[in-house]
């Protein structure tokens, strides 16, 4: 298969598949999921915080 061939294979998947939905799913909420997201690493720096206790 050349590298060209293949190229142009995965254009066409790309396309295939971009052109019924837009690639968002209805039910992500992206306010929802970067909040989650925020909440989730802050948490993850408030446990790292209280476990360095070499300061």
């Amino acid at each position: 298969m050349s590298l060209s061939s293949t190229a142009h294979n995965l254009v066409v998947l790309a396309s295939e598949g971009a052109g019924e939905h837009g690639g968002n799913h209805d039910s992500l909420n992206p306010y929802l999921t970067g909040g989650a997201a925020f909440v989730i690493l802050m948490l993850m720096l408030w446990v790292t915080t209280r476990l360095n206790r070499d300061r």
